[in-house]
């Protein structure tokens, strides 16, 4: 994959996480329907790094790529399927310094995108929709019982900056039933774990025809694989990318030589009828994402479990890990009659009263190898070490809605700054931070702390020790600082790939730390 960034949920609070909690920043973006529409980068002590401004609400998470570009799904005025406040449909990419670098939009009568995205490593993205399909359309397909239409999942890929599809998935293409003979997607389904069973129950009536509710995407770039989850099945699913899109609605093709079939789905066997209540694994899954690679050919996946039907204390969540059954040759295994594997994660934390969640939150591990766990209904962030110790946390003021408020109003209201109303570092001395992000390309930002007003310089040397920018050179007064180095020289050049030196000089302080530009 090629991000390192966390897809939490906070209410109406987005987050995500772009390097260790010990030694990184957390990147918010704030959904208000009505004002204060923006994506922050919060230090680890909760202070504002930086910040974009948007001009409408972020519909699900933004982005923060190896670049400093940030791509970001927006909330549309007036979609034309009528989806309050879930319906997305455009899609910006802004650089650092909040400029617009692309911007389109993508709905229509019979398609909307919602939830979640994911960028790739070509520059495309990928993004979620719901797809109408009229009540006819189903019942010629074999669902019974229906006189609403139904949202069923769609999956494209669009290339900025026109947002043109370049590659699509059809959930619609990849059914089963065992009600009409007569249809060509008839067959034994416990004999297709491959295909969803089209009469599968889902909320869907005649205000909302979510079928779904897929909420969570990830890719794999070594598998060529995407990973989606979905609430209203209980389950999670591995689809093949390296496929056409005329593969992809088919049976065949692509690395895997099923086309758009399912290779791999868990959590819910009852859905392929090779189980039963007791076989139910996740309940209301959020936030289904790779973790590395941790055996041959792929990687163990995350999951935030909201309801598990394994917790005897009542009410809980918990967040698993599991390692899905891949051979040396890629193949998901699954015998004729059992169902997916594993029987058990490898790795549980939680199912114990100590976090619930019923709708959205989310968990990643971090580069530090340390798990990172966002709660939304309870407004709760921690992150736990690998002997599951909490090492830190982040309470967001209990029932107290997000929403509406203006980030720094915000910090303080939930005391997610130090008590230090004027701003200024508590500490007696200068701090100069690591860069972010680094190793960068083509833009870093150093930030340092003043705890008294002082002239300051910042200059960048290269490995022999020669000036190559004088960054920084001004009287500034105490707070938080930060400047932005663009790889350029004194004369405005870009300078080559390697290794360089940031160091201040403020007052009596001196310190200097190292960087790495890639190109």
């Amino acid at each position: 994959m090629i991000r390192y960034l966390l897809k939490v949920f906070v209410c109406t609070i987005f987050v995500k996480f772009c390097f260790p909690q010990s030694e990184g920043l957390l990147l918010l973006s704030n959904r208000d329907l009505y004002q204060n529409n923006f994506t922050a980068l919060i230090s680890n002590d909760y202070q504002i790094f930086h910040q974009w401004d948007h001009p409408s609400s972020v519909h699900s998470t933004s982005y923060l790529l190896d670049d400093s570009t940030l791509i970001t799904p927006l909330v549309i005025d007036n979609p034309i399927m009528q989806i309050p406040n879930h319906a997305g449909g455009r899609f910006q990419k802004l650089n650092w310094d909040n400029e617009v670098i692309w911007d389109f939009t993508f709905f229509d009568t019979l398609y909307t995108p919602h939830h979640d995205i994911e960028p790739l490593p070509n520059g495309n993205i990928l993004v979620i929709c719901w797809e109408v399909k009229s009540a006819q359309e189903a019942i010629n397909l074999g669902r019974q019982n229906i006189t609403n239409e139904i949202w069923p999942t769609m999956i494209v890929e669009l290339q900025p900056p026109d947002g043109n599809i370049v590659w699509e998935w059809h959930l619609w293409d990849h059914t089963i039933q065992d009600f009409d003979p007569s249809l060509e997607n008839f067959g034994v389904i416990s004999d297709h774990p491959e295909l969803l069973d089209i009469n599968l129950n889902g909320p869907v009536s005649a205000e909302n025809g979510d079928w779904l509710h897929v909420n969570a995407i990830d890719y794999n770039e070594e598998l060529d694989q995407i990973l989606f989850s979905s609430r209203h099945m209980n389950e999670i699913y591995i689809i093949d990318h390296s496929t056409t899109s005329e593969e992809a609605s088919s049976h065949s093709g692509g690395n895997s030589g099923k086309g758009g079939d399912f290779l791999f789905r868990w959590g819910n066997p009852m859905n392929y009828h090779r189980g039963d209540t007791n076989d139910i694994r996740i309940v209301a899954p959020h936030a289904a994402n790779w973790v590395g690679n941790n055996y041959p050919g792929g990687g163990n996946i995350l999951i935030f479990n909201n309801n598990p039907q394994t917790s005897n204390s009542g009410i809980s969540s918990e967040v698993i890990e599991i390692q899905p059954p891949l051979d040396f040759d890629n193949n998901y295994l699954i015998s004729e009659s059992e169902s997916y594997g594993p029987e058990t994660p490898i790795w549980s934390y939680g199912a114990d009263s100590s976090f619930f969640s019923g709708w959205q939150s989310d968990v990643i591990r971090l580069r530090n190898g340390n798990t990172l766990i966002t709660v939304a209904q309870q407004r709760y962030i921690f992150e736990i070490d690998i002997n599951d110790n909490i090492v830190w946390q982040c309470h967001t003021g209990g029932n107290l809605n997000f929403a509406g408020y203006p980030l720094r109003s915000a910090k303080i209201e939930f005391e997610w700054l130090h008590n230090n109303k004027n701003n200024i570092p508590d500490e007696n001395n200068f701090k100069l931070f690591q860069n972010y992000p680094n190793p960068f390309n083509p833009v870093t930002t150093i930030r340092f702390d003043l705890q008294k007003d002082e002239f300051v310089n910042i200059t960048i040397y290269d490995l022999l020790g020669n000036v190559v920018n004088n960054l920084l050179s001004t009287n500034l007064s105490a707070g938080y600082k930060s400047v932005h180095w663009k790889a350029t020289n004194n004369q405005g050049q870009p300078v080559s790939a390697g290794v360089y030196f940031y160091s201040i000089k403020a007052g009596e302080f001196r310190q200097t730390k190292k960087m790495i530009l890639l190109k």
